[in-house]
Order: structure tokens, then C-alpha cells, then sequence
């Protein structure tokens, strides 16, 4: 099921909508990243475009803007009746597309690998109950390489008190070159963080490995 980005709400006056990006992003280009998400149960606020994301992302920047593909779970104010759903997003299509097949509850454990397909594409996968599944496949100017993100994603417009995010985890972190893998560590993969603020933070672990992000 395909869901546009909704917009950004318009704050109630003295207010200010947040977003929150947790996590790391590499400095360097790589062909593909994979990580292990364990679900949790935020409180997202039915009716409201709030929503929290635990995600993979590729990525390539220039002077025309970014364009990306991500996937990964999130449970959102729009929609799902307050489940947690795989979801993927690209930057050609800007549409969330939610993968219902898969039932997800918290405290379950979902891989989400994203490679570069060969001939121009990329792929967004998930391995669940012993398989992996194709989520998505998009052709995107990437190219073979691009910029790793893995982030635990907040937003909420600011209008009630803060939403609680149990800490999301995220773990077994990998960046790819070619066919190799390597932990995603600050030796091997440099990467610029997200730490957080007095409301949401970030735990490490193992920078970039091992880490969980949610209320502080």
C-alpha cells in the first residue's frame, strides 16, 4: 500500500514542528549497507502526521538536490492503526509504501539490506521468517556507490507533550564495497552522527554497530 509523504503540519502559534535524526551517516560512498531493527512501540499519536522511522538509506547529493532510496519499519499518525510496518520510500516516486504482508510486533527482529542493482537501480530488501523479499527496486541516479545512512527517525509537531520512543535498536551495523562487507565502525566507515537533544538520544554501543535510539 502507497501512502504520499504527508506535508508539514502547520504548528499551533509558538510552537514548532521537530524532526530528529539519530544515527550515523558515512563520509565515504559505498555499494550497499545491511543492518539488524528490532521493533518497538512508540506512542505516535493517531490522526497526525507524527510518525517514527528506524531505516537504511542510500543516497547521492548534488547541485539538482538528493536523491535516496530507504526502507526499513515505522509506525506513523496517519495510518496503521498504530502498528509497526515495513515501509520503503525513494526520492523519483516520494511516496511511502507500506508492505502489509509482513506482520510485524515488537520485539521482532527484521534485516533490511540495501545494493546497488548493476545496470542503473537499487534494491531495498528484508529478510523475515527465514527469506529474504524484495521490497523495492528503483531506478535512481545514485550510481553503483553512494552515501550510507542509518538513522532512527522522529517527528512530531510539538502540540502535546513529547511522544515516547522506546529505544529502537539497531545492530550488526555493515557497509559494503564490491562484494565485501565490513562492520560499520569509525575505522572503516567515517561517518557524521546524530546524536540527539535533551528529548530524544542515541546510545552506541559500538559506534557504528551496536547502538538503540529513542527517548533520553
Amino acid at each position: 500500500m502507497a501512502h504520499d509523504r504527508p506535508p508539514a503540519p502547520t504548528p499551533a502559534s509558538g510552537r514548532t514542528a521537530g524532526y530528529h535524526h539519530l544515527g550515523a551517516t558515512t563520509v565515504g560512498e559505498w555499494s550497499g549497507a545491511s543492518a539488524r531493527f528490532t521493533i518497538t512501540d512508540p506512542d505516535v499519536r493517531p490522526g497526525t502526521y507524527d510518525f517514527v522511522a528506524a531505516r537504511l538509506l542510500a543516497k547521492r547529493e548534488s547541485p539538482d538536490g538528493v536523491t535516496w532510496l530507504e526502507a526499513g519499519w515505522a509506525e506513523t499518525g496517519w495510518g496503521g492503526d498504530g502498528r509497526q510496518r515495513l515501509y520503503t520510500y525513494d526520492s523519483g516516486s516520494a511516496t511511502w509504501t507500506f508492505h502489509d504482508k509482513f506482520r510485524l510486533s515488537p520485539g521482532d527482529e527484521v534485516w533490511i539490506d540495501l545494493r546497488p542493482t548493476g545496470d542503473g537501480g537499487w534494491q531495498a530488501w528484508a529478510w523475515w521468517q527465514s527469506a529474504w523479499h524484495l521490497l523495492a527496486e528503483k531506478q535512481l541516479p545514485i550510481g553503483p556507490t553512494g552515501r550510507m545512512e542509518q538513522y532512527v527517525e522522529i517527528y512530531h509537531d510539538d502540540s502535546d507533550e513529547p511522544m515516547h520512543v522506546p529505544h529502537a535498536e539497531v545492530d550488526y551495523a555493515r557497509v559494503r564495497t564490491g562484494d565485501r562487507e565490513l562492520p560499520w565502525t569509525p575505522d572503516t566507515a567515517p561517518s557524521t552522527t546524530g546524536e540527539g537533544d535533551d528529548e530524544y538520544c542515541v546510545e552506541w554501543q559500538a559506534r557504528y554497530t551496536f547502538w538503540s535510539a529513542g527517548t533520553c
